[in-house]
């Protein structure tokens, strides 16, 4: 899986915005991925190349973060938290059922390669849990129908819009190109922050706080 010259153009662009080369590791660990859908042995080789590492230093950060991904994911790659609070709230219904439904289990990928399912530790949204996130865009306060409908309308072409960030779900890949820094557009979309997470500084202000 060889890069053509227009993606090590951008690979460079992506290492020019660093002080330090090898800080531009994580940015293009996400820019493979934008390409090929997951972590190639050919992308950590260029990465290493151009940052003049070993390989075995690139390979370091990629298997540390699950963020990263070994192998190919689905074109919507779905994540359940099943934390402690968004456990209680529903998150293990919801990811037993998920698997059920698309017949796989964690980190398994549809045969038709649209989906992929992942338990996730914590999506760090507890004010809107239970929480699932697809292709890392968040869809607050689920439950297992919404899940279920969330999964088909991807799997048939038409997701539903996040809850918060862009109002349009972007696939795996286009979403992987944003966390490698390339920007979509679509940064002003929709809600950043809601009720829930802005309660604490209403009550700050109102209370005389600075923050």
């Amino acid at each position: 899986m060889a890069f053509n010259s227009d993606q090590l153009v951008i690979m460079d662009s992506i290492i020019a915005r660093y002080p330090r080369k090898r800080s531009a590791i994580m940015p293009l660990l996400h820019y493979v991925q934008s390409v090929y859908g997951y972590v190639t042995a050919d992308g950590i080789e260029i990465i290493a190349e151009k940052l003049d590492l070993a390989t075995a230093e690139v390979t370091a950060v990629s298997t540390f973060y699950t963020q990263y991904k070994p192998e190919p994911v689905g074109e919507y790659h779905v994540g359940v938290c099943t934390n402690t609070l968004c456990a209680v709230m529903g998150g293990d219904a919801i990811f037993a059922a998920v698997k059920e439904h698309l017949g796989i289990e964690n980190d398994g990928v549809t045969d038709d390669g649209k989906i992929s399912i992942e338990h996730i530790e914590c999506n760090a949204a507890c004010d809107y849990a239970p929480v699932v996130m697809v292709n890392w865009e968040f869809y607050d306060n689920q439950t297992v129908a919404s899940v279920i409908d969330l999964i088909d309308g991807a799997r048939g072409g038409n997701p539903p819009a996040p809850t918060r960030g862009p109002k349009t779900l972007r696939t795996w890949k286009e979403n992987s190109a944003v966390l490698a820094g390339l920007s979509d557009g679509l940064a002003n979309e929709g809600v950043a922050a809601g009720d829930p997470s802005l309660l604490g500084l209403r009550i700050s202000k109102s209370a005389g706080g600075n923050s």
